[in-house]
């Protein structure tokens, strides 16, 4: 049996006026995910435990089946994993972003990714922070895009954080860093602004009328996990697709091969095709395949409805449809493909409420087939509701036949 994942990240979202009001997902053009929904089976999962912020991380543990409540630790241990950086008993990671704060009245949190800043760009801006600021006691590790990494040796994960796209458009003052020994967090972020104020890499960009970064934003922090892997405890071998440390660094904890795919970006200039392309590459030696697609979320996250309308329709071109071409070599199979948390554009960051997932599998008795289209709209209609949400892992390996009959 051959297991597929294709996740695009904060498909989700709510209606919205201006398009009818309907969500992105259900303005989006998507015949192959309609074709999963309606000849397979259609639900909503339940991927955020109460009590717990409605990240990718919590999201992405739940969906490969690992209890949040008592898995997850922080995102930061888990991005450390796909960036080799090894963590001790006493470290603490920290996701360290490069933002773009406005200083002027308000003072702003005007952009949690500083104008989607380059790679190259940004390797440059760490390296100088970790000469200058760096210690035995505070590292910096650049990683992709806006995402990057400090390790606090020794240091404390009981402290209070925001995630910076909480809060764009929101004075930041209220959500900086709060607990004990938070001053120590408060004076690196300091200390990075008077870097990065005059920095030559920000001169260019304002030049280019590119917005600078100007600040980290240090949250997210944790220990590393103790996690079973996944691949142990099924038996399979398997790969994991993603331009995003968080999703490379939970596949390592979950057992999986990170597989890089050249131009895979985090943004909606991925690579789709490749991506898909190497998972149909990695089927042909292993059992087990996750893809997951970003763009939709930065969508979100920027507001941008037609820009997510887009996104949608490329993930379901290029990755799902890809793949469906050449699921007939695969046989037997089960495909999943779905959301892991809404990213509502009226909201321009994550929320709690379920979201649509499908499974079509070539194992006869193994579909609803009830001819629904995939939106979320359609998924709340079925009345299946996996919660919670990393009970469906294992029903997906193991037994989805017996778990969908009881739905019924």
């Amino acid at each position: 049996m051959k297991y597929i994942i294709l996740l695009g990240d904060g498909m989700a979202d709510y209606p919205i006026e201006s398009i009818g009001g309907k969500t992105p997902l259900e303005a989006a053009y998507t015949p192959n995910m309609d074709r999963i929904a309606a000849e397979g089976t259609l639900g909503l999962i339940d991927t955020i435990p109460p009590g717990y912020s409605p990240g990718s991380d919590v999201a992405i543990l739940t969906l490969l089946g690992y209890d949040a409540q008592k898995y997850y630790s922080g995102r930061g241990p888990l991005e450390a994993a796909n960036m080799g950086v090894r963590l001790g008993p006493e470290d603490v990671a920290f996701r360290c972003n490069l933002v773009t704060l406005s200083m002027v009245k308000d003072r702003l949190m005007e952009d949690f990714t500083a104008g989607h800043i380059t790679s190259h760009e940004a390797r440059q801006l760490i390296d100088d922070i970790d000469e200058k600021i760096g210690t035995s006691e505070f590292q910096f590790y650049p990683g992709v895009g806006y995402r990057h990494l400090m390790v606090w040796k020794g240091g404390v994960d009981d402290l209070q954080t925001t995630p910076p796209h909480d809060i764009t458009g929101k004075p930041f003052e209220p959500y900086l860093p709060k607990g004990r020994d938070a001053q120590k967090i408060l004076d690196l972020m300091r200390r990075s602004q008077e870097i990065l104020n005059d920095h030559s890499i920000n001169r260019q960009r304002l030049n280019e009328d590119c917005k600078p970064a100007n600040s980290i934003w240090l949250w997210g922090q944790g220990r590393a996990p103790i996690m079973v892997r996944l691949t142990d405890k099924y038996g399979l071998t398997g790969g994991m697709i993603s331009a995003v440390d968080l999703l490379n660094g939970i596949g390592i904890y979950a057992g999986l091969e990170v597989i890089r795919i050249q131009g895979a970006t985090g943004y909606t200039d991925t690579n789709y095709s490749g991506k898909a392309i190497g998972a149909l590459n990695a089927l042909r030696k292993s059992d087990f395949i996750f893809v997951h697609v970003e763009a939709p979320d930065e969508m979100g996250h920027e507001g941008n409805i037609e820009g997510k309308i887009r996104a949608i329709e490329a993930f379901d071109e290029y990755v799902v449809g890809t793949i469906m071409k050449e699921l007939h070599s695969f046989s037997p199979f089960r495909l999943m493909v779905l959301s892991d948390h809404p990213t509502p554009i009226a909201l321009k960051t994550h929320a709690s409420d379920p979201s649509p997932f499908a499974v079509f599998s070539s194992v006869r008795g193994e579909n609803y087939m009830n001819g629904l289209l995939f939106s979320e709209t359609s998924a709340r209609n079925t009345g299946f509701i996996v919660s919670p949400g990393h009970l469906l892992m294992d029903a997906f390996i193991n037994h989805w036949g017996e778990f969908i009959e009881k739905h019924r």
